[in-house]
């Protein structure tokens, strides 16, 4: 497969009161086409940092990042839903479009589709503080794939969820992203929320953060219950544990 973006030795330095302060240093890896990279480290590591880098809300200190296009299509979805309140389920899933000015027939044929594809269709004309946290979540993904994005960046978009709703929501999320072939860059503190849904798992260290480890994952079209029952999810779990090396 050929790279839809390579991340090349990227540092990340802010001055504060106290001094400079090294937050990413030397960060290497790629994300191939339809790829979908899980990037996990302890709170407060950088990776948010990363993720504003690449989507060019932030500039890198040192390094290149590198995407297949010149001028890539970015969704990023952040840790809550941020839909509007005012606006109904149709309206907040079209947003990216009237902002790029693409609202065209055939684009709001596409979200009507994905709106009835993932159960949200009897909730189209609903605002948002009518919907489960799970079901924001669904709409807010539809949002992003709307735009027909080059790759999806996720910022911890389950973490203000219970553990049920997470599990689900998230063999959902990673279902919906496969379906649609696109790429996507993850970032989570939960290793088994990671290897459930990476087919590439980048750990990085405590801040200032490098990479520790880089671990493929091969389950198969196995659910994400299924897949964390298995030795080799284990075995992994164990490796990336290890890699982030936690104080407890």
């Amino acid at each position: 497969m050929n790279n839809i973006l390579s991340i090349e030795n990227v540092s990340k330095e802010f001055e504060t009161r106290e001094g400079s302060l090294l937050a990413i240093e030397n960060v290497s890896f790629d994300v191939e086409e339809g790829e979908i990279v899980a990037v996990v480290g302890t709170s407060g590591c950088g990776k948010s940092t990363l993720l504003n880098i690449l989507a060019g809300l932030e500039d890198e200190s040192s390094g290149k990042i590198i995407y297949s296009k010149e001028k890539p299509r970015i969704s990023y979805m952040l840790q809550n839903d941020a839909l509007l309140s005012w606006r109904s389920v149709f309206e907040n899933a079209t947003l990216g479009l009237e902002l790029l000015g693409i609202k065209t027939k055939e684009n709001i044929e596409k979200v009507l589709n994905m709106i009835e594809e993932y159960g949200l269709e009897e909730f189209i004309d609903k605002k948002p503080s009518c919907l489960s946290g799970g079901m924001k979540q669904r709409v807010a993904l539809i949002r992003s794939l709307a735009i027909d994005p080059d790759i999806l960046l996720l910022d911890e978009p389950f973490s203000a969820l219970d553990y049920y709703t997470r599990l689900t929501i998230s063999e959902d999320v990673h279902d919906i992203i496969k379906k649609s072939g696109k790429s996507a860059i993850i970032i989570t503190h939960d290793i088994q929320e990671a290897l459930s849904l990476g087919d590439k798992v980048v750990v990085l260290s405590c801040r200032p953060s490098v990479v520790k480890g880089i671990y493929k994952t091969d389950f198969k079209d196995m659910s994400i219950l299924d897949k964390r029952s298995t030795l080799e999810f284990q075995e992994l779990y164990k490796k990336i544990w290890g890699d982030l090396d936690v104080e407890v």
